[in-house]
């Protein structure tokens, strides 16, 4: 497709809000508009939108001044795949396959292509939607850096830096009252966050979904420290941590999720168990959804920009099926297919794992 006949391109958020989709949507609209006179059709609230019907065409100042805005000033959500759609059918919620309503949807709009934001969830979506036919540019975004085949998403680095300041805090409250203090933090199946943050804040123990662990090793290292005059431990748990002899510890399941799980109530395990097992006094605090709310920070707000410009590019090159991916310090782009295929996860014997280790850290596999 060359760039006279490419005309209105689609641009839609899906999955969890993260910070620094404005910056995206800026980075897509701004020059689409201005530099190649391309109308940008908004998607309101993601695939759900989408199927819905729910669109509206951005204009320059819609975009302007929001690159430090957190969230997205198009909506999202997290159960509008359109290929596992809930509807309210006569015995409850049923699922269905809604693509075709879609894809009606994307021809009565006059949409030459679309430029989907998000995780993997979304990347899977982008992916089969391409096999129906649609032209598609994937942007990366997840806070839990769990998609493969770029060296980071954005949000990520805000996460991090909203936990890792979190345990900076736990730190001056823990040392004042001789405590165990346990901080559970977002990711899924992946440990990045729990692994950076703890890191960066000077975390004693890291427990992460990579690496189970064994409670014996926990209890161990925090009685170690407080023999050795070190009265407090802070101990940084991830969502879909787990020990060697347990299943993950689940909060809820919801069907209108394509992935039902919805992780919760490791840490307060955690806390427990130790408080049990050692008579330390422990205390457990639960990050949530504080960190992927607010403004992003600089990286963050660098790097949308950058995927947002570079799927414009995509897009007017005709370089459908493909997402956007930071390699090194270089964005460029890799097949959405090769960006699903497997999930990146922290790798048990990396670099930045034995990094911690060699300062002391313990991941509660030591014997």
């Amino acid at each position: 497709m060359t760039e006279k006949r490419l005309k209105r391109i689609g641009l839609l958020t899906g999955g969890g809000d993260c910070p620094g989709l404005n910056a995206v949507i800026r980075g897509v609209a701004k020059p689409a508009i201005q530099d190649h006179g391309i109308t940008v059709v908004g998607i309101e609230d993601g695939f759900e939108g989408f199927v819905e019907g729910r669109m509206r065409e951005l204009s320059r100042t819609d975009v302007s001044g929001i690159i430090g805005l957190g969230g997205t000033i198009l909506g999202t959500s997290n159960k509008g795949d359109p290929f596992h759609y809930p509807i309210e059918g006569i015995n409850g919620i049923e699922i269905v396959d809604a693509s075709q309503k879609l894809m009606k949807h994307y021809k009565g709009w006059g949409l030459d292509c679309l430029i989907a934001t998000g995780g993997d969830g979304t990347m899977h979506i982008s992916k089969k939607l391409g096999e129906l036919g649609m032209n598609i540019i994937g942007v990366p975004k997840t806070i839990d850096n769990d998609l493969d085949a770029t060296d980071q998403t954005f949000g990520f680095d805000t996460a991090c830096s909203i936990a890792s300041e979190a345990i900076d805090r736990l730190h001056t409250t823990g040392s004042s009252h001789h405590r165990v203090m346990v901080i559970e933090v977002m990711g899924r199946y992946a440990g990045w966050i729990a692994l950076m943050a703890g890191i960066a804040g000077g975390a004693d123990i890291i427990l992460i979904p990579e690496i189970p662990f064994k409670w014996s090793a926990v209890f161990q290292r925090v009685i170690e420290r407080s023999t050795r005059g070190n009265r407090f431990s802070i101990v940084c748990v991830a969502e879909g941590a787990k020990a060697a002899d347990e299943e993950v510890v689940i909060k809820e399941t919801d069907i209108k999720r394509t992935d039902p799980i919805r992780f919760g109530g490791i840490g307060e395990h955690v806390a427990q168990r130790i408080s049990e097992e050692t008579g330390l006094e422990t205390r457990c605090t639960v990050l949530g959804h504080l960190q992927r709310g607010g403004s992003p920070t600089a990286y963050d707000r660098v790097l949308a920009t950058r995927f947002g410009t570079k799927a414009v590019e995509l897009a007017i090159e005709g370089k459908f099926g493909h997402m956007v991916s930071l390699r090194g310090t270089h964005v460029s782009s890799v097949p959405i297919a090769e960006a699903v295929a497997k999930q990146r996860l922290v790798s048990r014997d990396g670099e930045i794992i034995r990094s911690a280790r060699a300062v002391g850290m313990g991941f509660g596999d030591e014997d």
